[in-house]
């Protein structure tokens, strides 16, 4: 006997699937105003900078539209007496030495971030959003009234030469205008934007990961390296991206701390678009910044991707 002629015939009918016309329709209209946005304040600045890049610099300053692409020469070679190019390698001194700078205020901040982020996700919660509140606390001075701060504490007469002195250290000592004291600057900017994402990262850690990691004898550099490093690698991704990337355009603390001696692309580029009048050469170096981040953050994402797949 067959299982209709026991139950009876069977008339359920599967449901209408929806179109998906209306919803994509709505979803498109919706994201329109911020595609908009992104165009706006985003794409469209920067397509800018790209078509001044290629144009000509003009007789008093500025640049005229046409197609001409000695900006990026320029910041190799230079044009000799003769008409011959000659290289030039003072622009490439500035480029190694901002991503030097870069790379080590990103390393410090990571070296000062991992056990302060470890420290604070250990406290207490009312403890742990009182010194989160203190991390962010810099953001509500303005960047120029930090690094003046920092000029005083370095200059001469300051706190820290006034500190060594009375160790035996000769008077009239300042640690300005030299890569030290930007560097010291920038780490104290851009340390929050390190702590904050690792410290998220590391509060979201199972901690009983840890206490295994204690029960089969591993000692706390081989928990940090084999258990708390590889667990927050995307917050310490993430904290790196946001020091490394704004310190490569960095202009206050070259141009206060360093003053003006030790240059970086950033005060370079602002040297162009201002005193030196050469909008195409500071655009091709804007140009030449903005391709070697995203080719940075392209790696990243990639070895990411691949971590995740290989997983």
């Amino acid at each position: 006997m067959t299982d209709s002629a026991h139950h009876g015939p069977v008339t359920a009918t599967a449901p209408r699937a929806r179109t998906p016309g209306f919803w994509h329709n709505l979803a498109f209209w919706g994201l329109l105003p911020s595609w908009l946005l992104m165009g706006v304040a985003l794409l469209l600045p920067i397509l800018i900078i790209a078509a001044v890049s290629v144009a000509t610099r003009g007789a008093y300053g500025g640049f005229e539209w046409g197609f001409d692409l000695s900006g990026y020469r320029q910041i190799l070679f230079n044009e000799g007496w003769t008409g011959e190019l000659e290289f030039t390698p003072q622009y490439l001194v500035i480029i190694l030495r901002t991503l030097a700078l870069a790379g080590v205020t990103t390393l410090i901040c990571l070296m000062i971030a991992v056990p302060v982020a470890y420290h604070i996700a250990c406290q207490p919660p009312r403890l742990k959003a009182a010194l989160v509140y203190l991390i962010t606390l810099p953001f509500w001075v303005s960047m120029i009234l930090r690094v003046y701060a920092w000029m005083i504490i370095l200059g001469r007469d300051g706190p820290l030469p006034r500190f060594l002195e009375f160790f035996g250290a000769p008077a009239g000592l300042s640690f300005m205008y030299n890569d030290g004291a930007t560097l010291a600057a920038m780490v104290y900017t851009y340390m929050p934007l390190m702590v904050l994402p690792v410290f998220a990262s590391i509060e979201k850690l199972d901690g009983t990961l840890i206490e295994a990691a204690h029960d089969l004898y591993g000692n706390r550099w081989v928990t940090l390296r084999r258990v708390i490093l590889p667990l927050t690698a995307p917050g310490l991704i993430s904290g790196a991206i946001l020091v490394f990337v704004p310190s490569l355009g960095a202009v206050l603390e070259p141009s206060l701390m360093g003053g003006g001696k030790q240059m970086m692309m950033g005060s370079l580029i602002q040297l162009q678009f201002s005193g030196g009048r050469n909008w195409p050469f500071g655009a091709a170096i804007a140009m030449t910044l903005l391709v070697f981040v995203m080719i940075v953050l392209l790696l990243i994402a990639r070895r990411a991707t691949t971590k995740e797949a290989t997983a």
